[in-house]
């Protein structure tokens, strides 16, 4: 599926819609910039040479909160119910946070983190990988995937497929998205902007039938701005992205 910086067709057919109803009452939805971004660059070294830049210059900023990842840690529990230590990986993790919080929240010493950047070697339970590529050894094996850096994936569907090959078949990946994951905050740094409330539309738009998607909705405790958790599944033994 090509991506593009125009509205999806669902998208398109959602805010007519909106605008029926809202013409009953004069008014009528207006949006300037785009609903979905995609920074292009040159290559894939520039893309990789940026995301190390601004992880080291961001290396000690926590944009992780701990009221959102205890809800993550419920929807978890809630989804799979089990006696034995639950499995995660969270991607994007910059200095290791969520991973700690999610080993203490879940009880689990079996969650690791990744992150891009060689900085990634400085912190317990995470390494240097590039959460595009796929790793044998993980197709499978996580009861979860959590990430609230898919707004750095200079290639997000590509990203997602891999996530959602990483996940056991009643696994679950847990995208937490904000306004600042929007195409306003979109750059050479955080590429991918979407609007969150049509995140769900460009999703499904282009995994069709082989997810289900679940939204929480939620407000982070550092900052508190609103925070939308798309939860993730897939739908069978046929996922084929």
């Amino acid at each position: 599926m090509p991506f593009t910086t125009v509205p999806s067709k669902i998208a398109q057919q959602c805010v007519l819609g909106i605008n029926q109803v809202l013409k009953r009452c004069g008014y009528q939805l207006v949006r300037n910039l785009p609903w979905i971004y995609l920074h292009e660059y040159s290559s894939y070294e520039e893309y990789a040479e940026v995301q190390k830049f601004h992880n080291r210059r961001k290396l000690q900023i926590i944009w992780a909160d701990d009221q959102t990842l205890s809800l993550v840690a419920d929807i978890v529990r809630k989804n799979s119910v089990k006696a034995q230590a639950y499995s995660g990986i969270c991607h994007g993790a910059r200095n290791g946070f969520e991973v700690g919080k999610l080993r203490a929240l879940l009880g689990s010493d079996n969650i690791i983190g990744t992150d891009i950047s060689e900085t990634a070697e400085q912190f317990s339970n995470l390494c240097v990988w590039d959460f595009h590529d796929e790793n044998p050894d993980w197709l499978g094996r996580f009861d979860f995937v959590y990430s609230n850096s898919l707004d750095q994936s200079w290639k997000p569907f590509e990203a997602l497929s891999c996530w959602i090959r990483q996940i056991k078949e009643d696994g679950i990946i847990v995208i937490e998205h904000t306004r600042a994951h929007g195409v306003e905050g979109a750059s050479a740094m955080d590429p991918f902007g979407v609007l969150p409330e049509f995140f769900p539309y460009v999703i499904c738009e282009y995994f069709g039938r082989q997810i289900s998607l679940e939204i929480k909705k939620s407000q982070k405790s550092n900052t508190g701005i609103d925070v939308w958790l798309f939860v993730i599944r897939k739908c069978g033994a046929n996922f084929s992205c």
